[in-house]
């Protein structure tokens, strides 16, 4: 029997990487070897993921808002941080959409537009994982099309009066503070809305297929009163939330690719134990037809990812070159987990096994965060100069 490599050897990608780099991924490898596969086929089934205990061990490890410097955040650059997503979607896309929505959502937003004031009260606590955020743009009637939002923002002498509705919102049931996108008269702003203020409900979304080891709800502000200091100062327009999903979409670049080669691996350690007519599965030309396609898309993945990364980390990167990304890897994994199943034929619907739960929640993954049509349209749109968005 020919010598085997794991998928990302194949290449050897791990040539293309720091050594600073490949600690911070050996640190959440072991953390998701230790803490997270353990757990998460019994958390996605149950559909409950202790997210506050998470959070601490997140924070412990400097994952969350890793890529922002300053506040207790760990100051990585922006691969390390990807490589951090990769290996933490290996184990379940809900866990990392937690540390997306915390980091990348919530205290970026903090990070990148709010007072001295608002980012010393907060950012610190949620470094370490004592205080939990979520990111409140999409609303039931709005999610591809935010500039429609119907939630308001009124003035009431010195105070701000939130009225509205915001569907989907990761991390909200268990959160400490909402970051929320509102329509005053001057336009779009955002506001850091404590989730025990009096108006403030959140539900929890229950009966979901998909992203099951994540809480989920639907933020309900009924004449939510704010102080004047609740508005992020340096937020202005709609340019800043999508900002925001610029940040998370970078890392489920990255975070796709870590599904991917779970369901990739996990095939290929059934097929070669698999015995049928006589011998291993993957001995057989089909099977090692999809096997060698599913590795190639997974390279071409990687060296995007890394590609963006490295421009990240030099101030380059531009967000229609991290709709490319989020556009091809998620849709690219998607498929991959789909053949993998296959491989894994009746098996490959049991939780014994990964690979069904990564399909599914890519399902989750190709439409959050913009779906894959929107990513197309703002490809479409740099290739030919014309916006194909409904005026």
């Amino acid at each position: 029997m020919a010598d085997r490599v794991s998928p990302l050897d194949l290449i050897d990608v791990d040539a293309l990487h720091s050594e600073e780099e490949l600690q911070f991924r050996q640190v959440v490898r072991r953390l998701v070897a230790d803490k997270l596969r353990p757990n998460v086929a019994d958390w996605y089934e149950r559909g409950e993921v202790p997210v506050r205990e998470l959070a601490k061990e997140f924070g412990a490890v400097g994952l969350l808002g890793m890529h922002l410097s300053g506040y207790g955040c760990a100051g990585a650059s922006a691969v390390a941080y990807g490589l951090a997503c990769l290996e933490l979607e290996a184990a379940d896309s809900g866990l990392r959409s937690l540390v997306s929505v915390q980091g990348s959502l919530a205290m970026y937003a903090i990070w990148r537009y709010g007072s001295e004031d608002q980012k010393q009260r907060w950012l610190p606590a949620m470094a370490s994982g004592d205080a939990i955020g979520c990111f409140g743009l999409t609303e039931p009637d709005h999610g591809s099309d935010p500039a429609s939002m119907k939630t308001r923002a009124r003035r009431d002498g010195d105070d701000w009066i939130l009225t509205g509705v915001k569907m989907w919102i990761t991390n909200a049931p268990v959160a400490d503070v909402a970051v929320v996108w509102a329509r005053t008269d001057d336009g779009i702003n955002g506001f850091l809305v404590p989730m025990n203020e009096p108006g403030v409900t959140a539900n929890t979304i229950k009966h979901k297929l998909s992203l099951r080891a994540s809480v989920t709800g639907e933020i309900v502000l009924d004449g939510v009163r704010l102080p004047a200091d609740a508005l992020l100062p340096e937020a202005r327009g709609l340019k800043a939330p999508l900002s925001c999903l610029t940040e998370a979409r970078y890392g489920i670049v990255w975070g796709a690719l870590g599904a991917a080669r779970d369901c990739l691996q996990t095939a290929i350690e059934y097929a070669t134990t698999r015995v049928q007519f006589g011998r291993p599965i993957a001995g057989f030309q089909l099977t090692q037809a999809k096997l060698a396609d599913a590795a190639l898309e997974l390279q071409k993945g990687y060296l995007l990812a890394l590609h963006l990364g490295r421009r990240a980390d030099a101030g380059t990167l531009r967000p229609e070159q991290v709709s490319v990304g989020k556009l091809n890897n998620v849709r690219e994994a998607l498929a991959i987990a789909r053949q993998c199943r296959t491989i894994l034929g009746a098996n490959g619907i049991s939780a014994e096994y990964p690979v069904m739960r990564h399909a599914a929640n890519l399902e989750t993954v190709l439409t959050y965060e913009g779906t894959s049509e929107i990513h197309q349209l703002v490809v479409g749109q740099q290739l030919t100069g014309l916006s194909a968005f409904a005026s």
